[in-house]
């Protein structure tokens, strides 16, 4: 789940972590009360959306005046913003943080992320920060400093010495770097956290350090723990189609292919939308119905994909361990009672009871094409995708 930014800062803050003094509004009005509340003066407005890269669209901006401070947030209220992460349709920034600037000396890159490859938390630091963080470690990865974490611990002083070091910092700001560093971690771990990113960390011009922006995202499997973190969630942040299926309890991730999938297992998942790829398709989606599904969830998937329009072909891949393929297939029928089937689906089902289920769907009288390996299922959804009949 992830936080918006004056959701984070908020965290920030009630560690001891240095932010700068702003607010939220979601109207004009409330805008213009805080920009009198902030005294006045020089003034960043931020557009408050689950995305990254929106400085360069245009959805942060410094103000000096009363005039150009209303003409932002008139600006920058109810914008569609569009970046590389959005896709064309763009998301719609319902709310702006409203902060005084902060003069700013130097600008880092400073986070927190779990090293899948390491099964450690991991600090990466760069001693260049800002909205081009992502091309200056493409272009120089030795830019980027990656350094491990005892999870039991955090980081020792040595290790929080060598990332000071890596952003320049000079010696009188190793210790309270370390400080920061440490309660970053603490923050880490306490919220049950999968990312922790400060883009820019920095060095104000009265040589203290700020974070000036946060991303968080939490682990979902630990939301349990923090309902005080579950209440931050922003649905209208969220896909429809993800919370129409976390509501029956399936994963599903909306991609820009035109193929639906619907598979039980992630990892199964991910190797058919592989597949796909390697045939010539595009995957729609990742869905993944678990391992335990039932009738009424194998429905409630089928009615996600076909709600789809830019779907062109549906690959339902199932292989039957603790979920039977005649559920399956009972599933798939009830599901095209509700949702007629208006493309090509092709079905390739292993597993327990797996002649049950494929005589359920050859007995249906509908018209799908079975399939027996993962190969002759990915090649006939593409071919079916691409409107080829052979």
């Amino acid at each position: 789940m992830k936080l918006h930014e004056f959701q984070a800062k908020s965290i920030l803050a009630s560690y001891g972590i240095p932010v700068p003094k702003g607010a939220v509004a979601s109207t004009l009005k409330e805008a213009e009360d805080l920009f009198h509340r902030l005294g006045g003066g020089r003034a960043v407005l931020k557009a408050q959306v689950h995305v990254g890269g929106r400085g360069k669209a245009g959805g942060v901006k410094r103000v000096g005046t009363r005039e150009e401070f209303l003409d932002a947030a008139f600006d920058l209220i109810g914008k569609r913003l569009v970046t590389a992460q959005t896709g064309p349709q763009g998301v719609i920034a319902r709310r702006i943080l409203v902060e005084q600037e902060t003069p700013i000396a130097k600008e880092f890159y400073l986070g927190i992320v779990i090293d899948r490859s390491l099964s450690l938390p991991v600090v990466l630091a760069s001693a260049t920060g800002g909205v081009d963080i992502e091309e200056i470690a493409k272009r120089d990865p030795s830019a980027l400093l990656k350094e491990a974490m005892d999870p039991r611990s955090g980081p020792t002083p040595s290790q929080s010495k060598g990332v000071a070091r890596h952003l320049g910092l000079v010696s009188s700001l190793e210790g309270p770097f370390h400080s920061l560093l440490s309660l970053l971690s603490n923050i880490f771990f306490e919220k049950d956290l999968s990312l922790l990113e400060i883009n820019p960390f920095v060095l104000t011009q009265a040589n203290t350090l700020v974070a000036l922006d946060c991303k968080m995202s939490v682990d979902d499997n630990a939301l349990f723990r923090h309902p005080e973190l579950a209440t931050l969630r922003d649905r209208e942040e969220e896909h429809p189609k993800e919370l129409l299926a976390q509501e029956v309890g399936i994963s599903y991730i909306p991609l820009d292919g035109n193929i639906g999938c619907l598979v039980n297992g992630a990892g199964l998942a991910m190797a058919t939308m592989d597949v796909i790829k390697l045939y010539g398709g595009s995957p729609a989606n990742f869905l993944d119905v678990g391992g335990g599904a039932d009738q009424h969830q194998v429905r409630e998937a089928f009615k996600i994909l076909l709600s789809d329009e830019k779907i062109k072909a549906v690959l339902v891949n199932i292989f039957g361990g603790i979920m039977k393929c005649d559920v399956i297939a009972q599933g798939i029928l009830g599901a095209l009672k509700e949702a007629p089937l208006r493309v090509p689906l092709v079905v390739r089902l292993e597993g327990t009871n797996v002649e049950i289920g494929k005589k359920i769907i050859a007995e249906s009288g509908l018209k799908i094409i079975p399939a027996d390996t993962m190969d002759d299922a990915a090649m006939k959804v593409v071919r079916a995708a691409k409107g080829d009949g052979k």
